[in-house]
């Protein structure tokens, strides 16, 4: 498989904007409380006055997938230039813009929003506050003071339902979604359309659990699917999808082979290769990493939309597969070249 590197991606986000022109609190995040930082940033690099805040969806910066990831591209940020970086962890959509506003209103030098669900949010704030400076994954807001950046999920979704279609053995698979959103509908209708695509006979099961942040629905939901005979269970649910992870495991333990595809990050790292299939990976965290530096070396790209997939290495599988069958590896690679290519469209909606 070919390497899904930080550094192409690095060098694919500074030049599509070169292109288009340029820790949890006690008291409850509706009080828009610091949550969090990091430790110090334990880099060697010079402290620097610039500030950076992150503001979390419900499941929280210890999700194992999304929210963790985009900490983890500040963090790296903070440690290698001396960027004093901290989080607040929204509960719930009301927290969003107190949250926001406690990053901005503290004068910190640029405010992330991570996640779909924060699109108005950070419109308004924008908004409110010309002179800031704020940034989204996962939504396209037109603001002159913010920079966008969106993925083209759907890709990196069919060639993990392509490894699902052909793995299973029972010919029924699983997805299990956070909230019936648009961003986490294009994980649905990629995957779909590679597990049709390679198993025409494999049924897929669909189940939104309605949050991204109740691990035991997610634990419910693929109780109910493997009862239902899945031998497989791709998630898209951040946090509600770690309890994805649990019921495998304990199905495992208990002598059944059952899998979960992972997202957002390769999630065998977190859960194990007992379990683990693949993970549809979403280079959240170089994205996080890229623009941030970029507003730290003074080119912030304000305004600016990118949107990364398969061909920027936005998405895609991880490095390492073992799980996965060699012959099955080189049918996704083909499928990749093709979508790349134009040769496949696949669905987003």
């Amino acid at each position: 498989m070919k390497k899904w590197t930080s550094l192409t991606l690095v060098a694919i986000i500074a030049l599509v904007l070169v292109l288009s022109g340029c820790g949890k609190d006690n008291n409850g995040a509706n009080e828009g409380k610091n949550t969090g930082e990091n430790a110090g940033n334990a880099g060697n690099a010079p402290k620097s006055d610039i500030k950076v805040g992150l503001v979390t969806d419900s499941g929280g910066v210890n999700d194992k997938s999304f929210n963790q990831s985009a900490w983890e591209g500040l963090e790296k940020v903070g440690d290698s230039k001396g960027v004093e970086t901290k989080y607040l962890e929204s509960k719930s959509d009301p927290d969003y813009i107190p949250n926001l506003n406690k990053f901005v209103k503290d004068g910190y030098s640029l405010t992330w929003g991570i996640g779909f669900l924060m699109g108005d949010a950070i419109k308004k704030v924008a908004t409110d506050n010309p002179e800031a400076k704020l940034a989204i994954i996962d939504n396209a807001v037109e603001a002159p003071n913010v920079a966008s950046v969106t993925f083209a999920e759907h890709e990196g979704s069919y060639l993990v339902g392509i490894v699902a279609g052909l793995t299973t053995k029972t010919n029924k698979i699983g997805f299990v979604g956070g909230m019936e959103i648009p961003v986490i509908t294009r994980f649905e209708k990629g995957f779909v359309a590679g597990v049709k695509e390679a198993n025409p006979n494999a049924e897929v099961l669909i189940n939104y659990v309605g949050d991204f942040g109740k691990p035991d629905a997610g634990k419910a939901a693929a109780a109910t699917m493997y009862d239902n005979g899945a031998d497989i269970i791709f998630h898209a649910a951040g946090a509600t999808g770690n309890g994805v992870f649990n019921e495998a495991t304990d199905r495992s333990k208990s002598g059944s082979k059952v899998w979960v595809i992972g997202v957002d990050k390769d999630q065998s790292l977190e859960f194990g290769e007992e379990v683990t299939l693949t993970s549809m990976m979403k280079r959240v965290d170089t994205a996080v990493e890229t623009i941030t530096t970029q507003l730290v070396d003074g080119e912030f790209p304000a305004g600016k939309i990118v949107t990364l997939g398969l061909k920027d290495d936005g998405v895609g599988l991880p490095e390492n597969n073992k799980n996965v069958a060699e012959d099955v590896l080189k049918k996704v690679e083909d499928y990749k070249a093709k979508i790349i290519s134009g040769d496949i469209t696949v669905p987003a909606e």
